[in-house]
């Protein structure tokens, strides 16, 4: 039997604030891993917000729009190779408590570039970067505010905690990116997303069962006390015309589903909490008898799938 214990964390984000996003997740992992968890999994862009105005401000040089762009960029990440970057304080917490950290962020192409991708960094229990994935195909109005991603963070990679992909929101209803990571044999597969409704279950149940591993998904709960006063109405805005006045605009639904597509941990809405679960992949293995859509049950004689794993840049200077 090889355990992991994993902890989502369902908590606030610091909408448009880069010092306290760091210092609050800092915190979560710290006490996930007081606690005992070998892994630990925030939603999409819970670093530095998930920018919901798009939805409502997608005109053609909004002010308003332009305005929080600005701000988004400015309190958004870099990402450092070497680990010296802002995000120092929560890889020490990973490296103190020798944790598997998951975290869905806004992250900034460089320091001066007006270009941010949503990502997914994945920190091994010795604060080192193991792997990002930048969202490969923002949606809809989306795409205002990220650039699209490449495949260089199509991966799967060892950790302690288990061999971990991930993918981001609706990348999962994507079947060439669902196959690219379960051709590299996932355990514990970490879906990130905004909100949760009925299709994102079906989604994540549905990846589960086709993969043979475990779903752990990660959903944002944020209420309308959470975001700035002056953001809120374009807030409001984005996340539609039936977001209250008051009251809850994000409400979680993270959950845990098993390598037979059943829950594990069913989705948990309405409460801002650590919620955790202790997963024996060995069940993985068991699955595997009847379908390994990667294994035996492939046909690589007749399909085939390549994946260009280059990391782009727009630029590229002959000196």
């Amino acid at each position: 039997m090889s355990v992991t214990n994993v902890a989502i964390v369902q908590q606030p984000p610091a909408l448009l604030d880069l010092e306290e996003s760091v210092r609050r997740a800092t915190a979560h992992i710290t006490a996930a891993g007081a606690a005992g968890a070998d892994l630990v999994v925030f939603p999409e862009t819970w670093l530095t917000c998930y920018p919901a105005w798009v939805f409502g401000l997608a005109g053609w040089r909004d002010a308003t729009a332009r305005h929080w762009h600005a701000r988004l960029l400015e309190q958004s990440p870099v990402l450092d190779p070497g680990g010296d970057d802002a995000l120092a304080p929560l890889r020490a917490a990973a490296r103190e408590h020798a944790v598997t950290v998951v975290l869905g962020l806004n992250e900034r192409a460089a320091p001066t570039s007006g270009t941010l991708y949503n990502t997914l960094l994945t920190i091994g229990p010795d604060g080192s970067t193991l792997n990002t994935h930048r969202k490969l195909t923002p949606t809809h109005t989306e795409r205002i505010v990220w650039a699209a991603g490449d495949g260089a963070g199509l991966r799967a990679v060892d950790t302690p905690a288990g061999r971990i992909g991930s993918l981001i929101c609706w990348e999962h209803f994507h079947p060439l990116a669902r196959h690219a990571l379960h051709a590299q044999h996932e355990e514990i597969h970490v879906a990130a997303w905004p909100d949760i409704p009925e299709s994102h279950l079906l989604a994540a149940r549905s990846y589960a069962l086709e993969g043979r591993c475990f779903v752990v998904s990660a959903g944002l709960i944020l209420s309308t006390d959470d975001v700035p006063a002056d953001l809120l109405a374009a807030y409001r805005t984005g996340v539609g015309p039936d977001a209250p006045e008051h009251g809850l605009l994000f409400d979680g639904g993270s959950s845990v589903a098993g390598p037979d597509g059943t829950w594990v941990v069913e989705p948990v809405r309405d409460e801002a909490r650590i919620i955790t679960a202790t997963l024996d992949t060995t069940r993985r293995y068991e699955e595997t008898l009847d379908l390994d859509v990667a294994g035996h049950y492939g046909r690589p004689d007749i399909f085939t799938l390549t994946v260009d794993r280059t990391r782009r840049d727009s630029g590229v200077h002959l000196d």
